[in-house]
């Protein structure tokens, strides 16, 4: 396994996370057990969960919420893995139908951050990430509340997620004037499909030295070889279709090239991604032990400037960074 740094700070994560979204809803306790022992036999000691993942994302439900963070704390109560793992989580999504039962209030955070401890089995977050900017809430309030999270012990780190260039700039901006660390990573949408970041998420992450995670690295599966699969008979999702059918050109030249270098698309997807110097780990989300292992495969894979020329032709960028991509 390879190791880089969390952005600016001294900590050392994989190249890759385990992301946790589907413990709880798509993968059982016994799968997710099975996989959590695999990725850390493998190496991979950077977990990534949210307070609300395990179940149908939605305030009105009555079940779902916590359950990808409980699956994580029963794991690890089974021996002696706490230390082995960087343990990340997340703040902000509705928790429940109070209207304090979200969003990045200081009252919100600390309840927060107590319910996902507990739920964790575990003394401290290694990251806490808000999941999405709060745009009602100032930022004295919010980095007032991850510094009192952080002098308790019970955070380390703090980063974002789903954060635009302009929002990433404001907090570094008041962390700092409050001498304060700030953001350590950001957590966004990127893969060879949606590629906005490019304009100006990654040139602030650069600036201010904050890593970058990227969720969803296939795409929701769109370039986890879709095609090949249908032809083998298996079902995708109705959105996953509608999908398929907006880039079936650009998927047809991609698993084609795939094919031509001999690696999984998925696979493809991922060493795109780790080639970029701004990604610290692409998040990746298995459902099975199989799927994780095939992940795997992208560390050793080494793609030439003329592969990386083709990837682009086949699925454009937004054209550079701002303002250069549209202006000159």
């Amino acid at each position: 396994m390879e190791y880089t740094n969390l952005g600016r700070t001294g900590l050392r994560v994989s190249r890759l996370a385990l992301g946790t979204m589907n413990f709880g809803e798509l993968t059982s306790e016994a799968a997710s057990f099975e996989i959590m022992d695999a990725a850390l036999d493998a190496g991979i000691n950077f977990f990534d969960t949210a307070d609300v993942y395990g179940g149908p994302q939605s305030p009105d439900m009555e079940k779902g919420f916590g359950t990808s963070e409980e699956i994580i704390g029963r794991w690890l109560a089974r021996g002696d893995r706490r230390d082995r793992i960087i343990l990340a989580t997340k703040v902000y999504q509705p928790m429940g139908t109070g209207p304090n039962d979200r969003r990045l209030s200081a009252y919100h955070i600390r309840k927060a951050c107590e319910d996902s401890l507990r739920r964790l089995q575990t003394d401290r977050i290694d990251l806490y990430q808000m999941h999405h900017v709060d745009r009602h809430t100032p930022w004295g309030e919010i980095w007032q509340a991850m510094e009192q999270l952080v002098r308790e012990g019970k955070v380390t780190y703090v980063g974002s997620s789903n954060f635009a260039g302009w929002d990433i700039a404001t907090a570094q901006t008041a962390a700092a004037s409050r001498n304060f660390l700030g953001l350590a990573s950001e957590q966004s949408l990127y893969n060879l499909s949606a590629r906005t970041v490019e304009l100006e998420v990654i040139p602030a992450l650069r600036y201010y030295g904050i890593g970058l995670l990227p969720w969803s690295p296939i795409g929701m599966g769109l370039l986890g070889g879709v095609l090949r699969k249908a032809s083998e008979g298996r079902r995708a999702t109705s959105l996953l279709q509608m999908r398929i059918e907006q880039h079936r050109s650009q998927l047809e030249r991609y698993e084609a090239l795939c094919q031509d270098l001999g690696e999984e698309p998925a696979v493809v997807a991922l060493a795109w991604l780790l080639h970029n110097p701004a990604v610290t780990a692409p998040i990746i989300g298995p459902r099975t032990v199989e799927q994780l292992t095939g992940s795997l495969r992208a560390l050793e894979v080494s793609l030439s400037d003329e592969t990386l020329r083709q990837l682009d032709k086949i699925w454009p960028g937004p054209g550079g960074e701002a303002p250069e991509a549209y202006a000159w």
